[in-house]
């Protein structure tokens, strides 16, 4: 696509820290640490945000690195369909991407939900993540949050049985969503599956390592089992549908929002329901994300929820209700 002006590329480590500690499985943070990319046309700047993930084998320097790969690329022009091929999926990719969603949005002067064919987006309930600790501290971090009619409970194997019955006691009205994070081993699926079922677990998430997982087709799985680790791109969906019900769909896997959109067509022609996830960042990152969430049976993008401090503009947060981005953020 030929481009009247220069293209700029700037790139920013940015820290936010989080209110307390996220802990789940595989370790805990206390700040998120993202990448923003701001791509610009003269006046006009589009933004994007990632969050690199050890368990993929990200780091910021990582990261970074992978952009400034196709500095020469982005500044010549490529544009959206381009950057597929020139970056994997993953954090690095959805960064840029979500630029160049941002860039086009504002060049002309359309809502990026119209770019992707939407009306409008409606206001759309998330689900509040709930860290791992002991049945006593998820207890009393779940009554806190109680009022939210959607939790989302992290869990860690050895002693799953003890906090889903916590956190049930605690938050008796709410509906639970249990992601394990991978922790569970073989023989805690099925038990832990019946507490979950008996306790009205709406939906859980990623009980067994990814690559795994083929207990799962083999089991009755008394609830919805949604994969998260498992499945990034369209790219081996169609070999989840024995093992899973429904797929977490998170920009940094999928590599940015064009993906994503692919990934959400090809997942509901194979029957699968959409779960629309996040890494913990910033409401910049959760913005391209809400243009997803009208297809989704669940929401999850509480990522500046868990934050001591959002970045400002953000998004409009009212209770566990998320409203659309305006366009001083993105889009």
């Amino acid at each position: 696509m030929n481009r009247p002006m220069t293209r700029t590329l700037d790139l920013n480590i940015e820290k936010f820290p989080i209110a307390g500690a996220f802990v789940i499985s595989r370790g805990s943070r206390t700040e998120a640490v993202v990448v923003t990319a701001t791509i610009g046309e003269g006046a006009v700047k589009g933004r994007g945000e990632c969050v690199p993930y050890a368990r993929y084998g990200e780091s910021v320097e990582s990261v970074v690195a992978q952009i400034e790969s196709i500095r020469t690329a982005l500044e010549s022009g490529a544009d959206r369909d381009a950057l597929q091929s020139l970056l994997p999926a993953g954090a690095a990719r959805n960064a840029v991407d979500c630029a160049l969603w941002d860039l086009d949005a504002k060049r002309t002067g359309l809502p990026a939900s119209q770019l992707v064919g939407l009306h409008r987006i409606a206001p759309t309930t998330t689900a509040y993540t709930i860290s791992v600790g002991t049945p006593e501290s998820m207890a009393e971090a779940s009554a806190k949050a109680a009022h939210r009619p959607l939790l989302k409970i992290k869990l860690a194997g050895d002693g799953d049985l003890a906090r889903i019955k916590a956190v049930r006691d605690a938050a008796p009205e709410s509906t639970l969503i249990i992601d394990a994070n991978e922790a569970w081993s073989e023989a805690q699926l099925e038990p832990y599956m019946a507490a979950c079922a008996e306790a009205g677990v709406a939906l859980i998430e990623q009980p067994l390592p990814a690559g795994k997982d083929d207990l799962l087709a083999r089991v009755k799985r008394p609830l919805p089992i949604c994969a998260d680790e498992s499945v990034h791109d369209r790219h081996g969906l169609a070999a989840l549908r024995d093992k899973y019900d429904a797929i977490n769909v998170k920009l940094d896997k999928t590599g940015g929002l064009t993906e994503a959109l692919k990934l959400c067509d090809e997942a509901e022609k194979l029957g699968f329901g959409l779960f629309i996830g996040c890494m913990v960042g910033t409401s910049l990152a959760m913005a391209p994300a809400m243009l997803l969430t009208p297809r989704a049976r669940f929401v999850d993008l509480d990522g500046p929820l868990l934050l001591a401090q959002d970045r400002s503009p953000g998004l409009r947060y009212d209770g566990s209700i998320i409203y659309p981005p305006t366009p001083d953020l993105w889009g």
